[in-house]
């Protein structure tokens, strides 16, 4: 179905491209919204890569891959939406569930607070590793492909990024706790 809905809308067809924006669209902003962290700047991103694929959808060369190359889109337009402002650096971030977005049965019993404590203070690119290979279980050789760097350096890149997020909860358990500070 998603082929046909694709090969129509590298026609032309703008409501087969409808189609597949709205059984795209949920999974696109749960991405974004990981990435960014703000809910406003989410849907910036997700509705910038729907626009940038309809625009470039007859560039796509092949229809069994739309899928790798829509998520591509959504990660550049998310370091683009990223950029405008750089006060992500300074954002504490929660995750929270998206509606829509049914995540993995193992996720769900994720120590939350472990996952925001880990991941705050991580600049976008690194976010979009772990959203894509943890998050989206993409095999690393895929996530080499939609962010299109080597293989090598998608490894190098999470290896430094876990490290990042494990000194963030080392970090973060050295700290005194607010509650037990001043009597």
């Amino acid at each position: 179905m998603q082929r046909d809905l694709v090969l129509r809308s590298m026609e032309g067809d703008r409501a087969a491209f409808t189609e597949l924006g709205r059984l795209w669209i949920d999974r696109l902003y749960a991405a974004a919204r990981l990435i960014l962290v703000d809910q406003h700047r989410a849907e910036d991103a997700t509705q910038e890569a729907l626009l940038a694929a309809w625009r470039d959808l007859k560039g796509l060369r092949d229809p069994d891959r739309f899928e790798p190359w829509l998520r591509r889109i959504l990660v550049n337009a998310c370091y683009r939406e990223a950029r405008k402002d750089q006060s992500w650096r300074r954002a504490q971030t929660r995750l929270e569930p998206i509606a829509g977005v049914t995540p993995d049965p193992a996720d769900q019993t994720a120590d939350r607070d472990v996952v925001d404590r880990a991941m705050s203070g991580l600049d976008p690119e690194q976010r979009a590793l772990v959203v894509l290979h943890y998050y989206l279980r993409l095999p690393v050789a895929e996530t080499a492909l939609m962010l299109g760097i080597p293989v090598g350096t998608v490894k190098s890149r999470l290896s430094r990024t876990n490290a990042r997020m494990r000194a963030n909860l080392e970090a973060d358990a050295r700290r005194p706790s607010a509650v037990g500070g001043a009597l």
